[in-house]
């Protein structure tokens, strides 16, 4: 099946009003025209792909060029399957949004894009490290930090429940419109309301099974314990007491979960929440959205808010989508244009509004709008999502190992199987070997 028999929807472009872009000369002549294909996420969210459409069509109108949009299903890794052919046959779209890891697997086939994100940088605000982390090889940028498809896995808290068992009153930790005041929301006050809530009958719901929500929940408490397992230079480091603190903590931690976490997929934590059976889940805000829809009584008490803080500061999962040029692109100009129109601040907020808050541009600039503010109920439940007050670190798991290992390591969920093993009763020292001898595999592949 050909990348193009994957897409769901093809657009044409139609008349729209167009919107300003930075001075940048790239296709506003006819000869720079033409037609260009492009590979968009196809967004869960309904009418959030309008949204992108719509934009696309005022640039196109403007620019005189000739657009067609493929939304790619992310079932089934359908996008990822996309970047496999394409790169192979060196042949697909000209822009092709891309998650996290994918761009620095494709990094030699990948246009250059420093032309359009340091323009944008100096607009918007810089990016969080773990953009850079992901979206740069060298001084090379592999791609545009993308909102649409970009999020944080961030604590959703049951705002009854928290105070009924674990006397945390959430919205007063993270209130609405203001900075956070979260001093005492710690890695230990976090297991301590894990217990509580254990003890009440309504437990957290974090899976540590091998899908990507467990893999970045666990992940995000390796680095509150400073728990690396291969280090930035590709050295496996495994064996060193962080590691081991943090295994112990998850081993506590375990013990209050649902007895079948290990074996939870991406649906099951938001399938905890919607239940009622829950105090808490780490995910985007897309649980609360579908609770909003078929369980409102438990959508009016979510909030969102940050992470606990663990003895090597707070961490947060962020996992950012790019949009990304072939090298072998027929239309390099006119994807970087049209790249800088869907960067624009008023681009962004509207794609930001489309998705209900669920997408998140990586630009500092960008992380108050409107939107996180007024959604709800309860409203100002996703002010704290975007991390506007920037009092935890996004970041994402298995780095700062080397991006092409460290997606193995992810791929491979390393760190939730030592947990489950460790947990299951294997001895601290025989879990770190049998992670000593997966990580120099990974690193020797």
């Amino acid at each position: 099946m050909s990348p193009r028999q994957l897409s769901r929807r093809r657009f044409v472009a139609a008349t729209i009003s167009s919107a300003a872009l930075l001075t940048v000369p790239y296709v506003r002549t006819a000869h720079a025209a033409g037609k260009l294909e492009i590979g968009f996420w196809d967004h869960w969210v309904p009418g959030a792909n309008r949204a992108s459409t719509e934009l696309v069509n005022e640039w196109a109108v403007k620019e005189n060029v000739d657009v067609s949009i493929d939304y790619i299903n992310s079932q089934a890794n359908k996008d990822v399957v996309t970047i496999a052919a394409e790169a192979q046959a060196k042949s697909g779209h000209d822009v092709l949004a891309m998650p996290t890891w994918w761009p620095h697997a494709q990094a030699d086939l990948l246009e250059p894009m420093n032309d359009v994100v340091e323009p944008l940088i100096k607009l918007n605000g810089e990016v969080n490290g773990t953009v850079k982390y992901l979206g740069k090889a060298g001084d090379k940028w592999l791609g545009a930090p993308a909102s649409i498809g970009s999020q944080i896995k961030s604590p959703c808290s049951r705002i009854d429940l928290m105070k009924k068992f674990a006397n945390i009153d959430v919205q007063e930790m993270y209130p609405a419109g203001a900075p956070p005041r979260a001093e005492k929301w710690t890695t230990e006050t976090f297991l301590k309301a894990a217990e509580a809530c254990h003890k009440g009958g309504f437990p957290f719901g974090i899976g540590v099974g091998q899908t990507a929500d467990s893999v970045d929940a666990v992940g995000a408490f390796f680095q509150a314990f400073g728990a690396e397992v291969v280090d930035a230079r590709g050295n496996v480091t495994v064996r060193n007491d962080n590691v081991r603190q943090v295994l112990d903590y998850f081993r506590k931690l375990m013990a209050f979960l649902p007895p079948d976490v290990p074996a939870w997929d991406d649906a099951s934590n938001n399938k905890w929440l919607i239940s009622g059976k829950g105090t808490l889940i780490l995910n985007p805000p897309s649980a609360w959205a579908v609770a909003k829809r078929d369980a409102p009584e438990v959508a009016e008490q979510c909030w969102t808010h940050g992470f606990p803080v663990g003895p090597k500061g707070r961490f947060a999962p962020f996992v950012p989508y790019f949009w990304t040029v072939w090298s072998f692109s027929k239309n390099k100009q006119a994807a970087k244009s049209l790249l800088l129109h869907l960067s624009q601040p008023a681009a962004v907020e509207k794609l930001v509004a489309a998705s209900g808050g669920y997408d998140l541009p990586a630009f500092e600039k960008l992380t108050t709008l409107k939107t996180w503010a007024e959604q709800g109920p309860p409203k100002g439940t996703l002010y704290h999502y975007p991390n506007p007050h920037k009092h935890q670190i996004l970041s994402i798991s298995a780095s700062p190992a080397p991006p092409k290992i460290a997606q193995q390591i992810y791929a491979q969920a390393i760190l939730t199987k030592m947990c489950v093993r460790f947990y299951q009763g294997e001895a601290m020292e025989k879990t770190l070997a049998w992670a000593e001898s997966e990580l120099e595999g990974l690193r020797r592949s």
